[in-house]
């Protein structure tokens, strides 16, 4: 579709070198017949320059692109006024640029929002050789959770500072609806934690696109269609306990190796179950791990996460079961988990997510 767009762009510059030409009289074109002076020419020249400058900033990913087609389409549209017994079909191209043009401005609004918290984060936790994680590093843990980070295969590689995770999966708001398709990125800090999450969503077809930012203990979730038009907003005490919860469970699934944290209070129930808190600020949240004999992790519930749209909350307990485990660079980690609210009338699974990556202190952005 993108390819689509950069070649409309392309050719409707192109079609304005009509103007040009006449404008200079290098050439007849019958096809406009009013009068264009040398001055005007050299302006339909100009709106040709930017209808190709604008698809090759949007191939280098530059996000000037937006500038540079709205001054293209205001151009345009002036010319086109001036000579509208001749150029008015033009002004459909204009609109659906234009429409384009907005379109992109949500994406990418969405996009540096997140981007830039990434970003700001990345720059206090610099590219430093980590420290090994040894086996003397897992003896304040129970048995189960020291058999769980080998079997993740966590020991003997760098501790771990920051990590970079990309899914894909689904989510519904309800159990009749069905599953929006979704991929997401996010960024997770263990040093001043922050949990840095940008999801792209289908809602009906049609793009959703949004943050969830949980930094300084405090959380705020912004979807909106197309990146512009609200969806769900949600901030508050809720949802800053709640995202310390996911900050907690991203510890316990993506990044085991961060689980030797001496600030988690650890609590055997059995051999195959322990109960954590996690405490960041004035936020304390508990959680119970649930293992197989193997030592892998199989199922996180916790009671302190709230199911919200943004305009109500409800503190239902939440668990994320683990469906299946995979090697991802080096590390066997879970691969696939659904999010789970047990509501009055029955458990809502409401998420499906597959981890497709993950990597470990990049220093880098990407």
């Amino acid at each position: 579709m993108k390819a689509i767009f950069l070649i409309v762009f392309i050719l409707h510059g192109l079609i304005h070198l009509l103007g040009f030409v006449k404008g200079l009289h290098l050439a007849q074109v019958s096809t406009l017949k009013a009068d264009i002076s040398q001055t005007a020419g050299w302006i339909w020249l100009l709106a040709t320059l930017l209808f190709i400058l604008a698809p090759m900033l949007i191939f280098l990913q530059k996000p000037a692109w937006i500038l540079v087609s709205v001054a293209a389409i205001i151009l345009s549209t002036v010319l086109i006024m001036q000579n509208w017994t001749d150029a008015k079909f033009g002004m459909i191209l204009n609109i659906i640029l234009l429409i384009y043009t907005i379109l992109g401005y949500g994406r990418y609004r969405a996009e540096s929002t997140y981007r830039q918290a990434v970003e700001v984060h990345l720059k206090g936790h610099p590219a430093v050789q980590s420290e090994i994680l040894e086996p003397e590093d897992m003896q304040h843990l129970p048995p189960i959770v020291q058999k769980y980070l080998t079997y993740t295969r966590v020991t003997g590689k760098p501790k771990v500072h920051h990590f970079r995770a990309v899914f894909k999966g689904g989510i519904r708001a309800q159990p009749t609806d069905e599953y929006m398709p979704l991929e997401s990125v996010q960024y997770n800090f263990m040093k001043d934690p922050a949990r840095l999450f940008y999801i792209e969503a289908k809602k009906k077809g049609l793009p959703a696109l949004g943050v969830h930012l949980y930094q300084n203990a405090r959380a705020i979730m912004d979807i909106r269609l197309f990146g512009l038009v609200p969806l769900v907003h949600a901030s508050g005490p809720e949802m800053d306990q709640s995202e310390t919860v996911t900050y907690f469970n991203d510890m316990c699934v993506m990044a085991p190796a961060t689980l030797i944290d001496p600030g988690i209070h650890w609590e055997s129930l059995d051999s195959l179950t322990v109960k954590a808190k996690y405490t960041y600020q004035n936020i304390t949240i508990s959680a119970l791990l649930h293992f197989d004999e193997n030592g892998a992790l199989q199922n996180f519930v916790s009671h302190d996460r709230y199911e919200t749209d943004g305009k109500s909350y409800h503190a239902y307990p939440w668990s994320t079961p683990v469906k299946q485990y995979k090697e991802i660079n080096g590390f066997y980690l879970p691969a696939e988990a659904e999010l789970v609210y047990d509501r009055p009338e029955g458990p809502f699974c409401y998420g499906i997510f597959e981890l497709v990556d993950i990597n470990y202190n990049e220093p880098q952005l990407r």
